[in-house]
């Protein structure tokens, strides 16, 4: 076994000058991240950013989930066709696990039955259109409920993450950028990267000039996952944003920027209309720049210094600076006060990770 990390088992991916080359940094593919969200609706970490989600799903999933839940279990593996790193709408993809040969379901589910026990009706998976078809409407129920709400967050928040490894590969090259992705479970030890994952699996993955594509999750937020399979290069799953300051989940899919015309909150009435949605666009995107606040609240960039200066020094988020930029998370005092606030703000893998 390999250790690294502090002498953690760790699974180690082998870069040459060409997988370099090639790595670069994408948007979360749906069904991967709908993988990862399922995972952390049965893990009790993360109470700040997921607790009010996690209450808000549980009662309105309705007793189709039970299949996806057992075939996608909170550690271990899962079937590939479940839970595909492909991108594309989330419409889309679903049709796709619809039409899904019988010869890969088979595939699929042999792989994971030489690492863990399947249930035992998934066993006619592969011969039984009826209930394959039940299955499909069940991913299509966890979607509606756990992911689609949310969306529209997990863009946000994974852009701003894309922003800040942009800068980090442009201003310190990908020495830096791989450096800085989690450092208390990813660690770049050149030409390897060092992955403690979860499930303690250890192993050696050599990407032999297809690069790696890195993947900011918002609800993996726990660990890493790796998917050694996805074409046409293997993806790194990583947890997105700022690990001291992870925002919280929006109770709900309302943009941060739509404060104008609500009724006044209580948070607004203590700090102003537009300081509370600088409050609750910055928890919501941890790590975002003082231009991509402005451009999320539509409001010019020096106004968003000046808010952003008073949140500060009121001590409700922090503010680092990455080379010429600027760079706002919220902090624990400001989640506490999100926390209070009622409506949309408060807070509440055929992958290897698990």
């Amino acid at each position: 076994m390999g250790e690294g990390l502090g002498g953690t088992v760790v699974y180690r991916i082998h870069f040459t000058l060409e997988d370099l080359a090639r790595t670069r940094v994408a948007e979360p593919p749906p069904l991967l991240e709908l993988s990862a969200a399922l995972r952390t609706l049965r893990e009790p970490g993360h109470p700040v950013r997921f607790g009010a989600w996690r209450h808000a799903v549980r009662d309105a999933l309705d007793p189709r989930a039970r299949m996806v839940l057992e075939l996608v279990p909170p550690g271990g593996w899962a079937p590939t066709f479940l839970t595909s790193s492909a991108h594309g709408s989330a419409q889309e993809l679903l049709e796709r696990v619809r039409a899904t040969p019988r010869a890969v379901v088979r595939a699929d589910l042999a792989h994971v039955a030489e690492w863990q026990p399947l249930p035992r009706w998934a066993h006619r998976l592969p011969e039984d259109a009826a209930l394959l078809g039940r299955l499909c409407d069940a991913l299509e129920h966890v979607h509606a409920v756990l992911l689609a709400p949310y969306w529209a967050h997990v863009t946000a928040v994974a852009g701003t993450d894309r922003g800040l490894r942009t800068r980090q590969a442009v201003g310190g090259g990908m020495d830096r950028m791989l450096a800085s992705l989690q450092p208390r479970r990813i660690r770049w030890n050149p030409p390897v990267l060092e992955i403690a994952m979860l499930s303690g699996f250890d192993g050696d993955l050599h990407l032999g000039g297809r690069g790696l594509l890195l993947v900011p999750s918002v609800f993996g937020a726990a660990a890493p996952a790796v998917d050694i399979d996805a074409e046409p290069q293997p993806v790194l799953r990583y947890p997105a944003g700022t690990e001291q300051s992870p925002g919280p989940l929006p109770g709900a899919a309302a943009p941060s920027g739509s404060v104008p015309g609500r009724a006044r909150s209580p948070l607004a009435s203590l700090l102003g209309r537009t300081r509370a949605a600088v409050l609750s666009a910055i928890a919501e995107n941890p790590g975002c720049s003082t231009k991509e606040l402005a451009a999320l609240l539509g409001i010019a960039p020096p106004s968003a210094s000046e808010h952003a200066t008073t949140l500060r020094e009121a001590r409700l988020i922090d503010t680092v600076r990455d080379r010429n930029t600027v760079l706002h998370s919220p902090t624990a005092l400001g989640i506490t006060l999100l926390d209070h606030e009622p409506g949309p703000h408060r807070a509440g893998a055929g992958t290897r990770g698990a």
